[in-house]
Parts: structure tokens; sequence; C-alpha cells
């Protein structure tokens, strides 16, 4: 099977408007080369190119055709003034016209992926997994009032709260607060309450001695004591059960503690970040968590919002994501505008982690690759994108239905309608019956998919040009 090479060649002679295009095509991460008409015959016959674009005024029209007739594997661009494009070959995708626009680019070199992809060309994946990042990223409002927070708070040893949603970055919040204050040089400890078992919490915070419980062969330190002189992070303080909110309130406000088993106290120098995604002020009315205990970690809140709440962020989170996952030696993936506009208009209950998983997963589906509208999963579609369909000829659709249905192990369920169970005397009307099912099926998809063709095409299991035809058949519309 041919390896894609990543390398766009442009087959022109030398003049600004070539250097301007290769100006823009490096900026936005392609790997360009330009070789001059006469060299066209010193491409590989058997190398397949991200693309090809061709200078027509360069290039003989004969001559860009038989490479085209040549290489049918091999997507083309025709650039600038390409008044005798001609569409006799499927490869041959579209041309690019000036002003030269990031929009444009991204739709043409998306297309010519697609085109490569169709071509079942071969795909390295790799396992790594994508990190969480370390480092507060955005413009928007929200993060601005956070960076304001941690800076006024960093150089005091107060006990800071930090709210927000599962996934919105509390403990890279936590992270910053430490970095920032005079106990950088400590170690920073996080614990998560809600992982480790109630019976074993207070041997985690606070250590224990030899022999003061089955299993205890040794003494060991808890996380307290290996968190002095700098931060303990307890993450999710809302899932600590009561009786060890009591002994963590004490500690809170002597600033000694006890192992488990254990008669000496010992001084905790430490500073105390706690985060949560419980409503912690509903869970006191509801006496299952200490107000005073609250009142002691609620010195000083920070909430973290949303990412539905700075969606203006996305494009800098998927740079940050995209260059970390590129850094554990992964493909490095990018997003034309229409897919971050898409990706904008989610409501993203999991937050930044949800974008960071969603990053290593198109990253695994598309190492190298562009990704437009299409390419996100079906949920992360919210702009109706007409979908590209690359040429195809008869004998290779011919082939793809044979080996279909050959192929196929499992029979075909059809789903139940509402046909009369047995066909009456007088007969029926066939063609006006699947028609009206037809367009019931249609307005009932189109309801479910909020009227987003792409998503009921989903739904009914066919293509969106296929679902937009019936529409016009039927006179049906979106609205």
């Amino acid at each position: 099977m041919m390896q894609i090479d990543q390398r766009i060649i442009i087959i022109a002679n030398a003049c600004e408007r070539l250097q301007r295009l290769t100006h823009i095509l490096e900026f936005l991460g392609e790997r360009v080369e330009v070789i001059a008409p006469e060299q066209l015959s010193t491409l590989a016959s058997e190398t397949r190119f991200r693309g090809v674009i061709v200078c027509p005024q360069s290039l003989p029209l004969d001559a860009m055709q038989a490479y085209a007739s040549a290489a049918p594997w091999q997507p083309m661009l025709m650039m600038f003034d390409a008044a005798g494009l001609t569409r006799g070959h499927s490869n041959i995708l579209g041309m690019i016209d000036e002003p030269l626009n990031y929009p444009q680019l991204t739709e043409l070199l998306h297309i010519c992926q697609l085109f490569v992809q169709s071509q079942r060309a071969e795909v390295v994946t790799s396992a790594n997994q994508t990190k969480l990042f370390r480092s507060l990223v955005g413009r928007s409002d929200g993060v601005a009032a956070v960076r304001h927070l941690i800076s006024q708070v960093a150089t005091s040893d107060t006990s800071v709260l930090v709210l927000g949603q599962s996934g919105t970055g509390k403990e890279v919040v936590a992270r910053n607060i430490h970095y920032l204050s005079e106990r950088r040089d400590g170690p920073f400890i996080p614990v998560n309450c809600g992982a480790i078992p109630a019976e074993l919490l207070e041997s985690e915070l606070f250590g224990h001695e030899k022999g003061s419980f089955t299993g205890a062969i040794s003494a060991r330190k808890g996380r307290f004591e290996l968190a002095e002189g700098g931060t303990l992070f307890l993450d999710e303080i809302g899932d600590m059960p009561l009786q060890m909110q009591v002994k963590l309130l004490r500690v809170l406000q002597e600033r000694t503690f006890e192992r488990v088993g254990g008669v000496k106290s010992i001084q905790a120098n430490v500073r105390v970040v706690a985060a949560t995604h419980r409503n912690l002020e509903q869970m006191i009315t509801d006496s299952t968590f200490r107000e005073d205990l609250y009142y002691r970690l609620n010195v000083f809140p920070i909430e973290m919002p949303s990412l539905s709440e700075r969606a203006e962020d996305i494009p800098l989170l998927l740079q940050e994501l995209v260059s970390r996952v590129f850094n554990e030696g992964r493909g490095k993936v990018r997003f034309t505008q229409r897919a971050i506009e898409s990706l904008k208009e989610h409501a993203w209950t999991g937050n930044v982690r949800e974008l960071s998983n969603l990053v290593e997963r198109l990253t695994i589906l598309f190492p190298g690759g562009l990704i437009d509208v299409n390419d996100l999963p079906l949920k992360y579609r919210h702009i109706d994108v007409p979908e590209y369909e690359v040429a195809c000829s008869e004998a290779l659709q011919e082939r793809d239905v044979l080996s279909a249905i050959f192929n196929d192990e499992e029979p075909i369920e059809l789903p139940e309608h509402r046909f009369p169970s047995e066909l009456p005397s007088e007969g029926v009307n066939l063609k006006d019956l699947l028609a009206e099912l037809e367009i019931d099926m249609i307005r009932q998809a189109l309801e479910q998919q909020d009227n987003v063709v792409a998503r009921a095409a989903e739904m009914l299991g066919i293509r969106r040009t296929t679902l937009v035809e019936k529409m016009r058949k039927y006179g049906l519309s979106k609205d």
C-alpha cells in the first residue's frame, strides 16, 4: 500500500503570487516544495503527496491532464488563472482563487485530505495519552478574573476553596496558586477525597504508627507530613465523610495532628487548597457537610467558569492541547474555521476534560490531518455543512456494493412500520403509501435533530445529499 508524503507540491514558475501562496501554506503548518514545470517527470509515480497545486500558466493543459491521468490517486488543485480548468479527471478537486484567504485554503486542503483517505491510504496511529495541561489558557473575562484572584491570594497562606464543574481545571488553579506562592519550592501533594475508602482516608491524610491496625507492618507518613512546607490539595472535599470532616477541622484550627495509633502531636506547616463540584451550602442544609468546616475552607473562594461560559477560549485551548499531543510524539491535527465555530456551539458538559478527550480521539483518527465539521463526532456538529463526496468510477462502486453483499454476515433487520397487516381486497397505492411514510420519517428526524440536516440524515441512515434531494422532492424545508 502506498505511503503518504505529507508535502504539498507546487508546480509553477517563480513569481510573486507563488511566493505569497508558499508563505501562507507554510504559515498554516504545511510542508511545501516548489518545482519547475520541466521537473514534473521527476515526481515519483509511486508516491502519494498530500496535495499537488498546478499553475496553468506554467504547465500546458495537456501536460497537466497527462499527469492527472497517470496518477489518479493524487489530489490536485489549480492555482490562479485557471480558465482552462477541466473537470474530466476526478482527482482535479478545485481552484485556488485570489485574494488568498484562510477559509478557502483550509477547505480545499481538507478536500484533498478526504480524497487521499478515500483511496484507503495507510494511517499510522500512536497509543500515547493526552495529558491535561498545567497552565490556565484563555483570554475570556472569566479566565482573566480567575488569574486576578490567584495573583491576589497566592502570596498569603489563606485557605482557598476552588469551585466549579468537573473538568473545568480546578487542580490547574491549585497548582498555579502553589507555584506563585512562597511555598513554590515545597511539595504540592494532591489527594482525591472521593477516591479513597472512608476507613483508609484518616491513615492516608495523617499517617499511622506500626501495629495501629491490621496490615500496618510499619510506620507511614500521611499526606499532611509529605506536604510539609508546601501545599496540600484536597480535591472533591464534598465527598469526605462527616467523621473525617471533624478531624480535618481540628487540624485547620490547631495546626497539629497525630498519626493513627500515635500520641505525639505533629505540627502541620501546610497550606490547604480544597476543591469541589458540589453545592456545599446545599449539603450543609442537608446535614451532609459541616458548616464550621465550610467557613474554614471558604476563606477565599475561586469559581472556575465552565467551558460553555468561555467558548471564545476554545481556539486557544485547541492550540494548547494539539501542541501537547504533538510533543508526545503523535501527529498534529488542525481545525478548519468551520469546525472551530461548531465546537463553540457545543454545551461541553465535560468541560476542558471533554475537549482534551476529543482532541486525543481526532488525533488517532486523523493523524496529521485537517479536521472539518463533518469529521467531528455527530454530537459536536452544530453547523450544517454539505459533505464533500469524492467522485468514484462505476467499477469501484460496483466492487464496493458486491463486497458489502458477500461480506455481510449479519442479516438485515427491517424496522416495523405502520403497514397494514394484510393487503386489503381493494388494494393499495404503494407509491403514495411509501411517500407518506418517507415524509413522516423525514419530519420526525428533522424535529428530533433540531432541523440539522446532517444529523437527520445520519439518523435515517442515508447521505446528506440524498436527504436534501428527498426534501426538495416532497417540498419540505428545515423550518
